[in-house]
């Protein structure tokens, strides 16, 4: 079994791999930054979102808006902070125009998030709005408004976890209703990071992550490159 220092240098070259990720050519050519999240290398519980806002895509880290100011207020209500956490989002960059991410997107970058999942080890799993919601539950049927505060045992590509759906923070900033049920859901997560972890499925043969060729990279760019991302970006160190 990795130790936690092994499975954090792995996550920081992973986030170095990331950076040039070529896999959606719209996006590639639209971002100004790869959002590959931030918080703790080991944390047990893990936040997943939807895809990047215009403020994440400038600065490079996922919840720096407004919704992140309440996601930052609704965890130090239950003792918690970004420290202890790891937040990221279904697709690292940001869809122009914060159109939907396209089913191509989605797979593209799932297996990035499966790694993350990998190397973090999250015990708790809180999808943030309808669309991880559905997006992790494999069930585009059933949405946010039926299955928040309702948590499942669920495996997520590599690691099972309990799932625990939670209403997007940036739908409760002008609904205080909204807010209540949110700040509600968020008070069970301390007695769920408490229950024992979930049995994990037997490891398996992992495909290795394609590295993509420089030139690729630079056939994408329609403007010139961004400055080099920093690895604090991880929020590791």
């Amino acid at each position: 079994m990795a130790t936690a220092e092994t499975r954090r240098e792995e996550l920081k070259a992973v986030w170095q791999q990331a950076q040039a990720c070529p896999k959606c050519p719209q996006l590639a050519a639209t971002r100004n930054t790869v959002v590959f999240g931030a918080g703790n290398a080991d944390a047990d519980l893990m936040f997943i979102g939807e895809a990047p806002g215009a403020n994440e895509d400038k600065q490079g880290l996922p919840f720096v808006g407004q919704a992140g100011r309440l996601l930052d207020r609704l965890l130090d209500e239950i003792g918690l902070a970004r420290a202890d956490v790891f937040i990221a989002n279904t697709l690292m960059c940001r869809p122009p125009g914060n159109r939907d991410p396209l089913p191509g997107e989605i797979d593209a970058c799932q297996d990035w998030l499966f790694k993350k999942l990998e190397l973090i080890e999250p015990r708790v799993v809180c999808t943030l709005g309808n669309f991880s919601t559905k997006l992790l539950r494999a069930d585009p049927a059933t949405g946010i408004t039926r299955l928040h505060g309702r948590e499942e045992i669920r495996r997520i590509g590599p690691r099972t976890v309990r799932l625990f759906p939670l209403f997007h923070p940036a739908a409760a900033l002008y609904t205080p209703s909204m807010l209540e049920v949110l700040r509600t859901d968020f008070a069970r997560i301390p007695e769920l990071l408490a229950l024992p972890a979930p049995d994990q499925p037997e490891p398996e043969a992992e495909p290795e992550l394609v590295v993509p060729e420089p030139e690729v990279v630079a056939e994408l760019a329609a403007e010139p490159p961004p400055p080099e991302a920093h690895p604090s970006q991880l929020g590791l160190f």
